[in-house]
């Protein structure tokens, strides 16, 4: 994990030394170490607000597959009993999180060690932690990725749409305040090639898309849902039957463009229909 940095000294007049770090310099180092605290407050996170046993991230370094190949290294971690995934190298497309880099999207197994549609590359330290169902979300932003976040339990359990959507709005959350922290200490974004301009006074967020028009119903609904209430519970709240219910799902996700709850939730998010 990262070590806290030391007090800085009182302020010194005069020009600077002629080994003072360059302006720049400052605003990468800065950067890293915003990037560090988001993203080990991310493991933390995991674990105490979504239920799992383990929270890992991973972060991008091109260097572990070589040259022009995608891969990360496990830096930050939580709920670890052994030391084997600390500093674990995971080039994209090898296991559930090199899955999840290579492919742009979260995935998961109840069961990782008698998963099929995985390589098992890290059977080994999986097995030292003694976990079984895993969860892998991308850190995105504009096609970028800043990271991928794990939530492990030590049990073979299925990931239903609430934990899902949990991992995921954290994982959005983390990557908002990267981005933000680059803009605000001038660092450009990953995927975008835009030259540097001058530094914003703030982080700033891309303004949300439209909301597509949903019925009143469907709206209500569809905040309900996003809360990770069940179809009967949302019924029992708004007083109509779970047929009801289902039908004003399927009609929101349908405008909405998205295949299942979860999805839903995160396209509702981006509309701004749940603010």
């Amino acid at each position: 994990m990262t070590t806290a940095p030391t007090a800085p000294g009182p302020p010194r007049s005069g020009p600077p030394r002629s080994g003072a770090p360059a302006p720049d310099d400052l605003a990468a180092r800065a950067a890293e170490l915003v990037r560090d605290a988001v993203l080990g407050d991310l493991a933390r996170r995991v674990v105490a607000d979504c239920g799992a046993d383990v929270g890992l991230v991973g972060v991008p370094e091109p260097e572990v597959a070589g040259p022009g190949a995608e891969g990360m290294v496990l830096r930050h971690w939580a709920g670890t009993r052994a030391d084997l995934l600390h500093g674990l190298a995971v080039p994209a497309g090898t296991g559930l999180g090199g899955r999840a880099l290579a492919e742009r999207a979260p995935s998961w197994v109840p069961d990782y060690r008698a998963a099929t549609t995985i390589s098992h590359h890290y059977d080994a330290a999986v097995t030292a932690e003694d976990l079984y169902a895993m969860l892998t979300v991308p850190l995105l932003h504009r096609g970028a990725v800043h990271g991928v976040v794990y939530a492990s339990l030590r049990a073979v359990v299925p990931f239903g749409d609430v934990r899902i959507g949990a991992v995921t709005r954290l994982a959005e959350a983390a990557t908002l305040a990267l981005a933000g922290a680059a803009a605000w200490c001038g660092a450009p974004a990953a995927a975008d090639p835009a030259p540097r301009g001058p530094r914003p006074s703030a982080p700033s967020v891309l303004p949300a898309p439209p909301a597509p028009p949903l019925t009143r119903r469907e709206h209500e609904v569809l905040r309900w849902a996003a809360t990770g209430r069940t179809n009967p519970e949302i019924a029992a709240q708004l007083g109509l039957t779970c047929n009801t219910v289902t039908g004003y799902l399927k009609s929101a996700m349908h405008k909405l463009g998205v295949r299942n709850r979860t999805e839903l939730a995160l396209a509702a998010r981006e509309s701004g229909l749940l603010d």
